[in-house]
């Protein structure tokens, strides 16, 4: 895990509105076509979080008109990064693409 610059850790230790943080919480949203004069566009959004519920340590998504967002959970200190997320997904990209191409070629050639 790439550790972020301090100008963008928050110590989830300062409490606001009387609310025990336990978690980190990343929100991906994107709007995927104009809406209102908007260009489609996205944005992370990092923040601490309480609510456990059913979706502790996991992501959900939601989508609406002309957007969505993932919303995932963690559970330890400064896990919500992004780095790992694409290191992750390129890793296991790779591996398909490798795994997978010499079927297709195989099947060219005969």
């Amino acid at each position: 895990m790439d550790i972020p610059p301090e100008s963008l850790q928050k110590d989830c230790q300062e409490h606001t509105e009387g609310a025990k943080y336990t978690m980190c919480r990343k929100i991906t949203q994107s709007i995927d076509f104009e809406v209102n004069g908007l260009q489609p566009d996205s944005r992370i959004i990092r923040s601490c979080g309480w609510d456990e519920s059913s979706y502790k340590g996991r992501c959900y998504q939601r989508s609406g008109f002309g957007g969505r967002q993932e919303v995932c959970s963690c559970l330890t200190d400064l896990c919500n990064d992004a780095p790992m997320t694409r290191r992750g997904f390129s890793i296991i990209t790779t591996v398909a693409i490798v795994t997978f191409l010499p079927f297709s070629i195989t099947k060219l050639i005969i």
